[in-house]
């Protein structure tokens, strides 16, 4: 797994850790405490969920800690001339279907909002390529080839 991220994807990281750790674990401490004060554990569905949600937030809380001590910020390139972290890739497939994504960290990606991981399929075929480049995605459904149109630093409008 890639230890880079973006500064942005830093920033969210972190705030999640910080909002797990300064409210959602201290109130569910409080729940666990008030369901415990009201006699019988066993019984107790108020307790056991918020002991069950206690145990999903400190090991949450693990893991975005031990990630966050590894991941090494980068900065894609002012003006990449071939796909590299952090830049914004346009491509347009064998339909003319196109497609915008920007090559981020595992710890980041998220599809629907054009994020990728540098460490998926499509990322590993794209790093390296340049404008007019023809790229073949391996995938379960079949290969894609696809031709990269820009790379940029910046979101295309």
């Amino acid at each position: 797994m890639t230890n880079m991220i973006s500064a942005e994807g830093r920033r969210r990281l972190q705030e999640r850790y910080d909002y797990l750790w300064e409210k959602e674990r201290p109130h569910m401490v409080k729940n666990m405490a008030d369901a415990a004060a009201e006699g019988d554990r066993s019984e107790n569905a108020e307790y056991i969920y918020s002991k069950k949600r206690l145990r999903e937030i400190d090991r949450e809380l693990k893991h975005l800690g031990d990630r966050l001590k590894v991941l090494k910020v980068v900065y894609p390139p002012l003006n990449p001339a071939s796909v590299s972290f952090g830049c914004w890739v346009s491509y347009e497939d064998e339909e003319g279907e196109e497609r915008c994504y920007q090559l981020v960290g595992p710890d980041e990606f998220d599809v629907s909002a054009g994020r990728i991981s540098v460490d998926s399929p499509v990322g590993k075929a794209l790093v390296g390529k340049k404008v007019d480049d023809e790229v073949t995605i391996r995938r379960p459904a079949g290969d894609l080839v696809v031709t990269i149109l820009d790379i940029s630093s910046t979101r295309p409008k």
